[in-house]
C-alpha cells in the first residue's frame, strides 16, 4: 500500500511539472497572441493580436473600442524586407474594428502594429515592437491531435522517468523505453506529417536545416537513447535517466515554434525576378 501511494504521488508530481512546463511553454511562445488594454484620451481599446494564422484564407485583425470617435488601421509589411508599409483602414462593426492581413503562402511572415486614432491623439499597439504572425497550411485534426498527445505524455513519462530515477533498486529500461516509444510517436512520426501539412517539408533539422522544434526533437530523442544503453550496460546507472529527463524539461520550456520554419522572401523575390527577365 506504502509502494502504491508513492507511485500515485510521484504520478502527480509528474503531472504537475508537465502542466506547469506546458502552459509556460504556450504562453511565453511566439504565436502566443498579444493581448491587453490600452486608453486612448478617455477611451478604452481591448485587443488580441493574433501572430499566426492557419489554412486559407487572410489573417483578421480585431480591436474592440465602443466609443465610436476611436478610428483605427493596420500596418504591415512582408517579415525581413524592404517591402514599403501598407495601411488597411480598419472598419467598424458594432462596437468592434475589422480589418485583415492578406495571406501568405506558408512559413510566411507578415510583421504589423494597429495605429489607433481619436481626434489628435494618436495610439500604436503594440507601442514598441512590431507584432510578427506567420501563416501556415491547415492541419487535420487526425494529425494534429495525436501529436499534441503524444508529446505530452512524452513529457510526462520523461519526467515520471526522472523522479523513478531517484528510487534506489528501481528498474528503469521499462520506463525509459515507453518514453523513447512516445517521443518517436509524438515527434518523428505526427511530428513531420504536422510539418508537411503546415509548413510543406517533413523535417527542417539537421541535417536538412536549423528550425529548432525539429531539432530539439531530435536532441530530446537522443539524450534517451543514451541513457537507455547506460542503463542497460548498467541497471545502477539512474543518474542517465534523470539526466535524460532534465534534457526533456529544459527542451519542453523552450517556447514552441521558437526559430521555426521562416519563408525568405528575398530569395523568392530573386527568383521571380530571374524568371520574369529569363536570365
Amino acid at each position: 500500500m506504502k509502494k502504491r501511494c508513492k507511485s500515485v504521488l510521484l504520478w502527480i508530481t509528474a503531472l504537475i511539472i508537465t502542466l506547469l512546463s506546458a502552459v509556460y511553454q504556450r504562453q511565453t511562445g511566439p504565436t502566443y497572441p498579444i493581448v491587453g488594454v490600452r486608453q486612448i484620451d478617455d477611451s478604452e481599446v481591448h485587443y488580441e493580436l493574433l501572430r499566426s494564422h492557419g489554412g486559407d484564407g487572410d489573417q483578421p485583425v480585431v480591436i474592440v473600442a465602443a466609443d465610436t470617435a476611436v478610428r483605427a488601421a493596420v500596418v504591415f509589411r512582408r517579415y525581413k524586407t524592404d517591402d514599403f508599409w501598407t495601411r488597411t483602414e480598419m472598419q467598424r462593426q458594432g462596437d468592434e474594428l475589422v480589418a485583415a492581413l492578406p495571406h501568405q503562402p506558408p512559413a510566411g511572415k507578415l510583421e504589423y502594429h494597429v495605429e489607433i486614432r481619436k481626434d489628435d491623439a494618436v495610439l500604436n499597439i503594440p507601442e514598441k515592437e512590431n507584432a510578427i504572425t506567420r501563416f501556415k497550411g491547415d492541419v487535420p485534426a487526425w494529425a494534429l491531435l495525436p501529436h499534441i498527445l503524444f508529446m505530452f505524455l512524452a513529457m510526462l513519462l520523461s519526467t515520471r522517468t526522472g523522479l523513478q530515477s531517484l528510487r534506489k533498486a528501481t528498474r528503469l529500461p521499462g520506463f525509459v523505453l515507453t518514453t523513447i516509444l512516445f517521443v518517436i510517436i509524438g515527434g518523428f512520426i505526427f511530428g513531420p506529417i504536422v510539418q508537411k501539412y503546415a509548413f510543406g517539408a517533413y523535417w527542417t533539422g539537421l541535417p536538412f536545416g536549423a528550425d529548432l522544434t525539429d531539432n530539439k526533437t531530435l536532441i530530446a530523442l537522443a539524450a534517451w537513447v543514451v541513457a537507455f544503453i547506460m542503463i542497460r550496460r548498467r541497471p545502477t546507472a539512474r543518474l542517465w535517466a534523470l539526466g535524460a529527463a532534465l534534457v526533456m524539461l529544459l527542451i519542453f520550456l523552450i517556447p514552441h515554434s521558437m526559430h521555426g520554419s521562416e519563408l525568405d522572401y528575398n530569395t523568392i523575390d530573386a527568383e521571380e525576378r530571374v524568371s520574369r527577365t529569363g536570365q
